[in-house]
């Protein structure tokens, strides 16, 4: 987006490893808790309306307990939901900065809508409250006709907005989630960059992938939050019911252990779409802790089950937790490594613009770019035939239009034809590796 892209500072590789860990950082404040508030209110909905059909007070006190637990207050609402999710859309900006990638647009958007669905959902939070008011009133003795009509109304009015903000604050909600995940997910797919249409994007097998892996992981997380804060947080709440805690035990414990199921399919799901680029030892490292959490995490719910227990409530919650955090900073490390030939270019712009600021950048390059060529790189390569690597005429061809794509590929070499062995990183400066592409670019139409 225009008005982001000024934003934009020139950034230079600590600087670009230091974004990716304050993106990484900023995603565990803000995916564990939008992941309870979306599978709180829908549990929350869902009870109510269960709840009202059928009679049943368990179900509607579950159904306000729950929310008011999970989502704790507005402010923590504008901490933990909106802030991060604006400081994300800065950090892309910097790390996608000159790619064509709609990543940020969609992240705007899914600010915009994941603010309607906040504020929507506190609204919903505190009508519930208001509804008891509303009740402990409806008897009123009073002679005053207008003062019982006006409550009526007030009431009926609470009503509605109790059953309309909560829909809408969690259809949504679930839009805006669905947005942010493709744009994420795109993040790690640099030959998608280009891709427009955002409905195409949406229904990708990928996006859609990585969606139900994240709605199964919220409602994972949901549940073990519940039990944390029913029966951990503080000692537990010591006034319950029996018939009341067996209920939320149960139920809690049903909904963690069915979502945390569904984890590792979608985990090695994950793992077999990301481009080769973005596989790594740490990659697949934080997968298998990922693994283990989730294998701890069935211990201790299948013992819950069992034993008709609440001890290990605090235990379940901090290991689907951590293994929520694992699983965010396996998606940032290969988005990292898929996205490394762009960062080169994103570094190679810094060098070049600290060289303008220094008034250097006239009187840096010594050599012509064939003279750098004839050193560093003849001996592996030719225009017309193979040597060690593959003949220049064969695969410059699609680098034409794309001489920063070049001069990143010159800078970090990665290992693309199985024909060929690796390149090795040949140590050129910034503007040696220009002066390499340009002769290059220029040079193979005519071998």
């Amino acid at each position: 987006m225009d008005f982001l892209d000024k934003l934009v500072l020139p950034q230079s590789s600590e600087h670009i490893e230091l974004l990716h860990y304050m993106l990484t950082l900023v995603l565990f404040l803000f995916i564990p808790f939008i992941s309870v508030v979306f599978g709180g209110t829908i549990l929350s909905l869902y009870y109510r309306k269960k709840g009202i059909d059928g009679g049943n007070p368990v179900y509607l006190k579950f159904a306000k307990d729950v929310i008011e637990m999970l989502t704790i207050n507005k402010s923590i609402g504008i901490i933990l939901g909106i802030i991060p999710l604006l400081t994300s859309v800065l950090i892309f900006a910097q790390l996608l900065h000159k790619t064509n990638a709609l990543t940020i647009s969609y992240l705007v958007l899914s600010f915009f809508l994941t603010t309607i669905s906040i504020i929507l959902i506190y609204t919903y939070k505190y009508s519930l409250s208001f509804k008891n008011i509303f009740d402990s009133i409806k008897d009123l003795n009073s002679d005053d006709y207008e003062l019982k009509e006006e409550i009526k109304k007030l009431r009926k009015g609470n009503q509605n907005l109790i059953s309309s903000s909560g829909k809408y604050g969690v259809a949504i909600l679930f839009i805006s989630l669905w947005i942010f995940t493709s744009a994420i997910t795109v993040a790690t797919y640099p030959d998608q960059w280009g891709d427009q249409n955002l409905l195409y994007l949406l229904f990708s097998w990928k996006v859609l992938s990585q969606f139900i892996h994240f709605i199964a992981a919220a409602f994972a997380l949901t549940g073990a939050a519940i039990l944390f804060g029913f029966f951990y947080w503080e000692g537990g709440k010591q006034l319950l019911a029996d018939d009341y805690k067996n209920f939320v035990r149960k139920t809690s414990i049903k909904i963690t252990l069915i979502a945390a199921v569904f984890q590792p399919v979608f985990l090695f799901i994950n793992l077999f779409a990301l481009p080769g680029d973005a596989l790594s030892v740490s990659v697949f490292g934080y997968s298998f802790i990922v693994l283990i959490l989730l294998f701890l995490a069935y211990n201790y719910l299948f013992a819950m089950l069992k034993e008709s227990t609440i001890k290990y409530s605090g235990k379940v919650f901090y290991v689907i937790l951590f293994a929520l955090l694992s699983l965010i900073i396996k998606d940032q490390l290969a988005m990292a490594n898929s996205t490394k030939q762009h960062s080169v270019i994103l570094t190679t712009e810094f060098d070049k613009y600290i060289a303008e600021l220094k008034g250097t950048s006239g009187g840096t390059v010594q050599l012509t770019g064939k003279e750098i060529y004839d050193i560093r790189c003849a001996s592996c390569h030719q225009f017309d035939r193979r040597l060690v690597g593959p003949p220049h005429n064969e695969v410059l061809p699609k680098y034409e239009g794309k001489k920063d794509q070049l001069i990143a590929f010159i800078r970090n070499p990665l290992k693309i034809d199985p024909a060929y062995p690796p390149m090795p990183n040949p140590g050129l400066k910034p503007f040696e590796a220009d002066s390499v592409a340009a002769y290059l670019l220029q040079h193979y139409k005519k071998k």
